[in-house]
């Protein structure tokens, strides 16, 4: 079995925030990411598909689709975005690294089939240089 990965970027905005909680709880919990006027974060997205070579180009899959694939479906639905207010897919959702993964899954694993006979192994999300989820479907 053969792992190829893609990195791509995108700089979004989100506030984590829980509707039924007092906004004092919600400081205690969250800290400064409750910020009433939002924050920022420069994210770094890791798409690993696995796969074996096709015999007639060597690929798992075509990276150059697959770069086109997740900033279609991901990279241009969430850059310079609002993630609370802006992006269909988390609409009632908290807009934790979390749930902002399980979303990118769902919308990239059967996008990839379409385009190969590779299959999406993991993601993983930096939220920070130093904060990252990783997740593989489960």
């Amino acid at each position: 079995m053969i792992y190829v990965s893609r990195l791509e970027h995108f700089n979004a905005a989100h506030k984590l925030h829980n509707p039924n909680w007092s906004m004092a709880k919600n400081k205690e919990v969250f800290g400064p990411c409750a910020n009433a006027n939002w924050h920022g974060h420069n994210y770094e997205l890791i798409v690993t598909v696995k796969g074996k070579p096709e015999p007639d180009t060597g690929f798992v899959i075509d990276l150059k689709k697959l770069s086109t694939l997740i900033r279609t479906h991901i990279i241009e639905k969430v850059d310079h975005k609002n993630l609370n207010m802006d992006v269909a897919f988390m609409e009632g959702k908290l807009a934790s690294t979390e749930n902002l993964i399980i979303e990118f899954w769902n919308i990239l694993a059967p996008q990839i089939e379409k385009i190969s006979n590779a299959k999406l192994h993991s993601l993983k999300l930096y939220e920070t240089p130093r904060n990252y989820v990783e997740y593989f479907g489960e």
